[in-house]
């Protein structure tokens, strides 16, 4: 395929309140727009043709009808088509989606040509229970119609289609007009092999929103629908289990994503779990379902086994790495998740707890200072929430990088009114945030980040360093906004040795230096010296490190070529 060259289709009926606003931020970021009125009546058609008027490079498509919003997605994709377009981003009218994520899924779309990316919706509290209930519902059945547990909400009307895929499909078979068209259009594009990459994205309901959803008739419609892709599942049944059986996954994750797929139905199910019978029952909840996701998880599968061949060459474990060790990994990760989780809600005591109370954490903590902590998806670096909170408290901010922060900040609110954390949702670090943690570190408060996820924007801010003998590709921004913090740097890794939970805590910098002469050299520098002390701390509990993707090559992503291999000797 040539190079994407994306557009965006915008169907709406009966939605103009939230419009202009949409149409308004696509054009600042340079995007064709093409807008589908659906056969609105005259009132509404004046007011969304003057929008469009109103913006350069915005075309509107009028139906005389109204035909559902599959039939407005399909007459923009085969506008699309015509107008040379590869890939369309479909938004919904009703100003309920985080346009901020826009560029995270045409970055996503580049990086997988070929694939249907969509969003994985993570809902506040204004949306409805029945909508919850009946997208539940919708889950299952995509599931079963797709042997596959790995497409966590196939209604989502925020997606990128690949236009030459999808209009394929179309044309070969009588898909869904209405309502039903997301989640047919979906479920036939894996029946094709086609991928489906998902990225977590906020969905609101905004206070007066109205919803062309038409319960009774939308729902029925759906129920045939359901039925009708089960029958023809069936008939490709054999083909599809060859698929699952050797390897071939239908969706695949951004990182964000992986790791963070329950809901806060399931994390508050677990927190009650602990809280009633403890760990070691909580542990045995899960194990079922870690089994489950070790079998089915082709991508997490695949990330773990290439994560340990490293480890193994790089002489961290001694065992060749094979299914069980795999398991093994995966386990530790459940075992992880468990002890988050009481992190998170309290139930770990300071005496469950060593290293804190000496040594440069002890000194730190006692200064009064603020710091940056740098920190790595190692372990259990939650268990500072559990040292903050308990004996002598201090203010933390921890910088997390996908929406699932609402679910958390939930469940801590549930369980613990003295959390002394607090957990802020960044995609990147603007002048809002870098104020806010500029004044959080004069105040003596720390601030907390991982090191070790790259951006979903592909190769900007990225540093590719030496890590377990592969050039690997490290975030740039943690070390810019350390620099711009202009106070001491810290690393903080915390692994659990049996029973017992181990702080590993050092002094990192007392300031991260950025001149501008050699900016690049020296962000270089201090990324390469993080991958190093990570490496290092390796050594002492491989398994206890979680990345279930390929952490050297994520999204497709490439080395640099030397500079020597151009006309050098």
């Amino acid at each position: 395929m040539n190079a994407v060259k994306p557009c965006v289709l915008i169907p709406t009926y009966n939605h103009t309140a939230s419009l202009e606003g949409i149409v308004v931020l696509l054009c600042r970021q340079g995007l064709s727009v093409i807008v589908i009125d659906d056969g609105n009546e005259p009132g509404a058609a004046r007011s969304i043709a003057a929008i469009c008027a109103a913006h350069e490079g915005v075309e509107l498509l009028r139906r005389d009808v109204n035909g559902g919003k599959g039939a407005a997605v399909l007459d923009g994709l085969a506008r699309a088509e015509a107008r040379g377009f590869t890939h369309a981003l479909q938004i919904d009218a009703d100003g309920q989606h985080d346009l901020a994520r826009v560029a995270d899924l045409l970055a996503l779309a580049r990086a997988h040509p070929h694939a249907l990316v969509t969003g994985e919706p993570v809902y506040d509290e204004t949306v409805p229970r029945s909508r919850r209930i009946a997208r539940w519902i919708t889950h299952v059945w995509v599931a079963i119609n797709t042997l596959s547990f790995r497409i966590v909400d196939s209604m989502c009307g925020f997606r990128v289609y690949p236009v030459a895929e999808t209009l394929a499909v179309v044309r070969s078979a009588h898909v869904a007009k209405r309502m039903a068209f997301d989640t047919e259009i979906l479920v036939r594009l894996v029946w094709r092999g086609t991928e489906v990459v998902t990225l977590p994205v906020a969905v609101t309901y905004p206070a007066g929103n109205h919803s062309n959803f038409a319960m009774w008739d939308d729902n029925l419609r759906l129920s045939g629908m359901h039925a009708k892709l089960f029958f023809l599942m069936l008939a490709r049944l054999p083909g599809l289990l060859f698929d699952r059986l050797s390897g071939r996954s239908p969706s695949s994750s951004h990182w964000a994503a992986i790791g963070e797929r329950g809901s806060y139905a399931g994390l508050w199910f677990l927190g009650v779990v602990y809280k009633l019978f403890g760990r070691h029952v909580c542990l045995a909840v899960v194990s079922p379902v870690v089994l489950f996701f070790f079998l089915t998880g082709t991508e997490q599968r695949r990330g773990s086994l290439n994560y340990l061949a490293h480890a193994h060459a790089a002489g961290l474990i001694a065992a060749k790495p094979g299914w069980l060790l795999s398991f093994r990994h995966f386990l530790a990760f459940a075992s992880s998740a468990i002890d988050k989780l009481a992190a998170w809600t309290g139930n770990i005591p300071a005496s469950a707890v060593e290293g804190v109370d000496e040594g440069e954490f002890d000194k730190t903590k006692r200064s009064g200072n603020g710091a940056v902590v740098l920190t790595a998806h190692f372990g259990n670096p939650e268990i500072l929430r559990a040292i903050a909170t308990l004996g002598a408290r201090w203010r933390v901010n921890v910088l997390v990088h996908t929406a699932h922060a609402v679910r958390f900040n939930r469940l801590i609110a549930e369980y613990s009114n003295s959390s002394t954390v607090h957990v802020i949702q960044v995609t990147s670090v603007g002048p809002d945030t870098a104020i806010l943690l500029q004044q959080a570190v004069a105040n003596g408060e720390w601030v907390v980040m991982a090191g070790d996820r790259v951006p979903v924007t592909g190769n900007e801010r990225i540093s590719w360093v030496p890590f377990l003998g592969e050039l690997a590709p490290f975030p740039q921004g943690p070390h810019i906004l350390a620099g711009l913090l202009k106070c001491p740097v810290h690393l903080l890794f915390c692994l659990r040795q049996g029973s017992r939970h181990r702080v590993c805590f050092e002094r990192f910098a007392d300031r991260i230096e950025l001149p501008r002469k050699d900016r690049d050299k020296a962000l270089a520098a201090s990324v390469a010296r993080y991958a190093a002390r990570l490496e290092s701390h390796l050594h002492i509990a491989p398994l206890q490190w979680f990345n279930f993707f390929d952490f050297w090559h994520p999204a497709g992503l490439q080395p640099p070529v030397p500079a020597d291999r151009f006309g050098g000797q």
